[in-house]
């Protein structure tokens, strides 16, 4: 588990070489603002080696924040985190570990016959009701116990720093809005007993939609309402009124903008009032905000991908690079993810951290 000490120490050995708030407050100490995601590649085995050897480069270069879910790569992404973490030259306490729990995932490879291998994996071996299934994807309580000794097994780590619901709107799909925040802090109980256990350090929500839409869009959620789960499930678990509900995971880009320019979560403190960003919620809740496709999959890695405008105010080198610090620079943000399995694209997203992030006015100026 990621301890405070181990994590102040990696930041003493890195910080140096990066700029300001580079490293930022997350769970008991700090990460880096710069992570990478594991969700590229096709599920082989020279992936496989492409991205152990990068995780590893990663973690002794000065990312200490890798992200990875149970479906990623077939569940691949997993075991060759855990191999990376073990082998670096860095103190496994001093990396913060993210993994995901909603969708079903395969055992190595696509089967040829999807629909056919969850009927007979899941649902017929009593893994999965069909009646908790929104497609391939369920966070029925079991189920989740089940996806988390699976990825604690698959990273072959004792604690995994901070878990995340995969993509809960998916289940919007097949319910009602309100049986989905039943379902939520149901599951937020289970993630609450394996937190108390040690099997977690935190937990939190990982979306696409779900956040960065209007308020009646059918794929949205209420922030207010799921962190209000959060806590009633602590108060239902126990021992005190804690709860471990701490991270919220969503695209965030100079073309996906929407948790910062859109007004559609209301203020825990006051629900009847006008409407906030999600990112202005999450500064306020004091939640951490982990992005996603923080260089569109690559497509703003592009020179002139990025509006001039925009793009004159960033630092960086290289597209890419200023991409990164845009993400970074939006407030609450924690950490800007990117997955790749090339070493010199590892360096350079690496490198986006030497260079200071806008301020909070510079950042408010470019929507201006």
């Amino acid at each position: 588990m990621a301890t405070r000490a181990a994590l102040w120490d990696y930041r003493d050995e890195f910080g140096d070489a990066f700029g300001r708030t580079y490293f930022r407050r997350f769970g008991p100490g700090v990460a880096s603002s710069v992570g990478l995601g594991t969700y590229l590649g096709a599920p082989t085995d020279a992936i496989d080696d492409a991205s152990r050897r990068t995780v590893r480069i990663a973690l002794e270069t000065g990312i200490n924040h890798v992200d990875t879910a149970v479906n990623y790569r077939c569940g691949r992404s997993e075991r060759v985190v855990g191999e990376a973490v073990r082998r670096a030259t860095v103190d496994r306490d001093a990396v913060m570990v993210a993994t995901k729990g909603g969708f079903l995932p395969f055992d190595g490879e696509q089967p040829d016959d999807p629909a056919r291998y969850v009927r007979e994996r899941f649902v017929d071996a009593g893994l999965v009701d069909p009646d908790d299934l929104a497609g391939g994807h369920c966070i029925a309580p079991e189920y989740l116990e089940w996806s988390l000794d699976r990825s604690l097994d698959r990273l072959g780590l004792d604690t995994i720093d901070c878990y995340y619901v995969h993509n809960p709107e998916a289940q919007l799909a097949e319910r009602s809005r309100a049986a989905v925040y039943d379902e939520l802090e149901a599951a937020f109980e289970t993630l609450e007993r394996r937190r108390i256990a040690g099997d977690i350090g935190r937990y939190g929500a990982a979306t696409w939609r779900a956040f960065r839409v209007p308020e009646g869009d059918e794929g949205y959620l209420s922030l207010s309402e799921v962190l209000a789960r959060a806590e009633a499930a602590g108060k239902a678990v126990g021992p005190d009124d804690d709860h471990g509900f701490e991270a919220i995971q969503l695209p965030f880009n100079v073309r996906m903008a929407d948790a910062f320019t859109l007004a559609n979560q209301r203020p825990v403190d006051d629900p009847e009032g006008p409407p906030v960003s999600t990112l202005e919620f999450a500064h306020d809740a004091g939640l951490s905000v982990i992005t996603s496709a923080s260089i569109g999959q690559g497509e703003l890695a592009t020179e002139g991908a990025i509006p001039d405008r925009i793009d004159a105010r960033l630092s960086g080198e290289t597209a890419a690079q200023r991409a990164l610090n845009f993400a970074r620079s939006a407030p609450a943000v924690t950490t800007a993810l990117v997955g790749t399995n090339d070493p010199t694209h590892l360096r350079e997203n690496v490198a986006a951290g030497t260079f200071d992030p806008l301020g909070a006015s510079a950042f408010d100026a470019v929507f201006e």
